[in-house]
């Protein structure tokens, strides 16, 4: 389809696929403002606790590639609309849990559910729209993941407040059954979605071996098992490579990785951008917090402005990338990013609020810019038949970056402080590991810029 007839049949599939990437960053953020809550109802110790956002992440990350492969046998439509039923059902077992298994469990189902739609969202959505409305569809597609960033802290804290921690998984509920139901009527079956070929069963659980061990080893830093986690999880990268080469229906066509030098480049880029950036928030709580003396509310409503001008900023950033070559709008936002991170290295406790606003309003203007022109180029430099894993492979990415950025953040915290309680005679060392953190993160995207650039044009 082309312009205007193209706008109108895709706008309805803009409309769900929109919703289903809400949904998993939504799901992910809002359920951290309610863990004491639960733990508290549920007995539930710190460590236990840990689990309930781990089962989610490890889950989706696990599942995100073979879902897509999947997809593009079974078919992406079909396969959207059963991660939406998945992710619908686990969110209702969640409100009516009652033991810390049940809850693990369920969270770790509606990861699964997470992983469908995600590994097949963006797929369905650029089929619905030319190349030369990708940029600006997939932005206003990125900045739903962001929205959903940003305002699950909020609600979640506001619905656990005043109804109880149950109503922030309940919430998915309506939203889960209105995006199926949307989906079922609105995202046609197309022509040749369905593809023969077979399913690699033995490469898909490699693969869900390899990412559970990379995830949670990162998660677990610096302790030493972490060491054996990640070891495992790079011999797994290894044996999972060795077996897709030689098989005739791989899970993921590691040779794209080879031949498409803008497909890997890009994926690169996005890797050690949000290893170099999700941590930031993270690690600017305590800072706030601790150094800065705010209260967690006024901490949120601060850290609150750098997802906002990402979910503002992001479908401009897209539509300039049907204009703009991706690669340089994405280097001139990893540029800014850079530059931001070093600014917040020279964070004191006398800081202004206003500068402190104000780094973080031009971090979300670098993100934005990097974001969704990174996405169009990854979407944009495969064949239509690609598109499933193409899909995955930007949510993978983003679930191992997000995992190696809080890795690295916990490092510093040790490497500083050691496994001691955060008190005021160890903030002068809790600031030295935030900057020593934004130094790396900083370097990180200096090294970011150059893979994007070196990544080509698409036109």
């Amino acid at each position: 389809m082309k312009g205007p007839e193209a706008a109108k049949g895709g706008r309805p599939v803009l409309i769900v696929t929109t919703i289903g990437s809400f949904l998993m960053p939504f799901a992910l953020s809002a359920v951290n403002v309610a863990l004491p809550s639960i733990g508290r109802e549920l007995n539930m110790h710190a460590v236990s606790l840990s689990w309930v956002a781990l089962a989610f992440t490890l889950s989706a990350g696990m599942f995100l590639v073979p879902c897509g492969k999947l997809a593009d046998i079974w078919g992406q439509t079909r396969m959207f609309i059963a991660g939406n039923w998945v992710f619908t059902v686990a969110s209702f077992l969640l409100t009516i849990i009652s033991t810390p298994l049940m809850l693990i469990a369920f969270r770790a189902m509606q990861g699964l559910g997470a992983a469908m739609l995600y590994g097949t969202g963006l797929a369905i959505l650029v089929a619905a729209y030319p190349l030369e409305e990708r940029g600006r569809v997939l932005g206003i597609n990125v900045a739903s993941v962001y929205l959903g960033l940003s305002i699950g802290p909020f609600l979640g804290g506001v619905l656990t407040q005043n109804i109880g921690w149950r109503s922030v998984f309940f919430l998915n509920v309506p939203f889960g059954l209105l995006n199926t139901f949307m989906a079922i009527r609105w995202i046609p079956r197309r022509p040749g979605e369905r593809k023969s070929g077979g399913f690699d069963i033995i490469g898909s659980c490699i693969y869900g071996a390899m990412l559970f061990l990379l995830l949670y080893g990162f998660s677990v830093i610096p302790s030493i098992a972490a060491v054996a986690f990640i070891f495992g999880g790079m011999l797994g990268i290894v044996l999972f490579v060795w077996r897709e080469k030689r098989i005739k229906y791989p899970v993921l066509d590691v040779g794209l990785f080879m031949k498409n030098r803008s497909f890997t480049l890009s994926n690169i880029a996005a890797l050690i951008n949000y290893a170099a950036t999700f941590a930031v928030a993270f690690l600017l709580s305590f800072y706030l917090q601790h150094i800065k003396g705010f209260a967690p509310q006024k901490a949120g409503l601060v850290l609150v402005c750098q997802p906002v001008v990402q979910a503002v900023l992001s479908p401009l950033a897209g539509r300039l990338s049907d204009r703009i070559e991706p690669r340089v709008l994405a280097s001139i936002g990893m540029a800014i990013a850079a530059l931001c991170l070093f600014i917040l290295t020279s964070f004191t406790p006398g800081t202004s609020l206003v500068f402190i606003i104000s780094t973080l309003g031009l971090f979300g203007v670098g993100f934005a810019l990097f974001s969704s022109p990174n996405v169009n180029a990854i979407m944009s430099s495969v064949e239509d038949r690609l598109h499933g894993v193409a899909s995955s492979m930007v949510a993978t990415v983003r679930t191992l970056g997000q995992m190696f950025s809080m890795g690295i953040a916990m490092l510093t915290f040790a490497l500083f402080m050691g496994q001691v309680e955060i008190s005021p005679a160890l903030y002068p060392l809790l600031l030295k590991a935030i900057k020593t953190a934004c130094t790396i993160f900083g370097f990180l995207c200096v090294v970011g810029i150059f893979a994007s650039m070196a990544r080509g044009n698409l036109r």
